[in-house]
């Protein structure tokens, strides 16, 4: 029997993370647009890394059959620095709330994949907020962020900058499982 609660959480980051997703491209445009074309890179690249998040729970909600799904986002954002702040405080509450909680009532219900799902998810969240303070820092000096080729796992979303590594950290993926942006 599957456990509703993994299930519930599931629906809930599905729709969290499709959310990021389309957020996280509207906000590459518009610091493409305003002067920030690698933050707009950065954005784009963390915006594919969510969509292989979404992806992740969705194989999991449709393995159980079909679900319907609610999320709440934030909205309104306009510069470049606040878009990043709501990139640091999305990530960040899911690297310090979410995530920690779901994966727990994952572990307690032994649904094993759920519970990969999230700890991928999690994880990966972990580099996104650090991407977004580094950026944030230069932005807030009125620059754009020096930034080299982005890579992301296409199995579970790890983000780097520079070369893909032999072997990916959170999930063991080869090299040739990573999208460069």
């Amino acid at each position: 029997m599957t456990g509703e609660m993994t299930q519930t959480n599931l629906r809930s980051a599905f729709a969290g993370e499709s959310q990021a997703h389309v957020r996280y491209k509207i906000f590459s445009e518009r610091a493409e647009k305003t002067g920030f074309p690698n933050v707009g890179r950065l954005f784009g690249a963390i915006s594919f890394a969510e969509r292989v998040h979404a992806g992740n729970h969705y194989r999991n909600i449709t393995a159980k059959g079909a679900a319907e799904t609610v999320s709440a986002a934030l909205f309104g954002a306009r510069t470049t620095s606040e878009d990043l702040k709501a990139g640091i405080d999305g990530e960040t509450f899911e690297i310090e709330e979410m995530y920690p909680a779901y994966k727990t009532v994952a572990q307690f219900q032994g649904e094993k994949a759920a519970e990969t799902s999230f700890t991928w998810a999690l994880e990966a969240e972990k580099k996104h907020a650090e991407l977004y303070r580094k950026a944030k820092n230069v932005v807030d000096q009125g620059k754009d962020l020096e930034l080299g080729t982005v890579q992301v796992c296409t199995v579970c979303g790890y983000t780097v900058e520079g070369d893909a590594p032999a072997k990916c950290p959170i999930c063991s993926a080869g090299r040739d499982r990573f999208k460069s942006f």
